[in-house]
């Protein structure tokens, strides 16, 4: 099992989770869509964390439309009226499931970074901060995206257990 912790103060931000081998796919992003909130169902199970190899959220960069345009993989992250980009954030990131982790982080909105019209696109920087104030976890709930939660690999650290 293995349980994060924040890099500045030492506090545990989640229980013990197992490791997945992948970030699980995402075929269709509107199965399993909540109803009340709109909110996908997590890219990631409750209780497992996975690391995204890929970068993922702010900054993004203008896509090379001269190379072809990526595939649709279902956790792209709304961004009104940008054209087409690519990110070019943190790579490494830990992916859980926001229930296990939203408890211990109180919400940081600045400017837009919790904008959206049902949640937070997750697509203007870090959004969720430790009670130290350290900015580590950027959510995506909006109900035109995904459903995760990114811890960033700086400002965590995960320690395994026993159990």
């Amino acid at each position: 099992m293995t349980v994060f912790y924040c890099a500045k103060c030492g506090t545990a931000l989640t229980e013990g989770l197992m490791a997945l081998p992948l970030v699980p796919e995402v075929a269709d992003p509107d199965q399993g869509r909540d109803k009340k909130t709109g909110r996908a169902r997590s890219t990631v199970p409750g209780g497992y964390y996975a690391i995204d190899p890929e970068p993922w959220g702010a900054p993004f960069v203008v896509a090379d439309a001269s190379r072809g345009l990526p595939c649709s993989t279902g956790r792209e992250l709304l961004r009104a009226d940008t054209g087409t980009t690519l990110s070019a954030g943190w790579r490494d990131s830990f992916v859980l499931h926001p229930d296990d982790v939203l408890p211990h982080l109180e919400p940081f909105t600045h400017r837009d970074n919790w904008l959206g019209c049902c949640g937070p696109t997750g697509a203007h920087g870090p959004n969720l901060a430790c009670s130290c104030g350290s900015r580590l976890a950027t959510w995506a709930a909006d109900c035109l995206g995904p459903n995760e939660l990114h811890l960033d690999p700086v400002r965590v650290y995960a320690a395994r257990h026993q159990g």
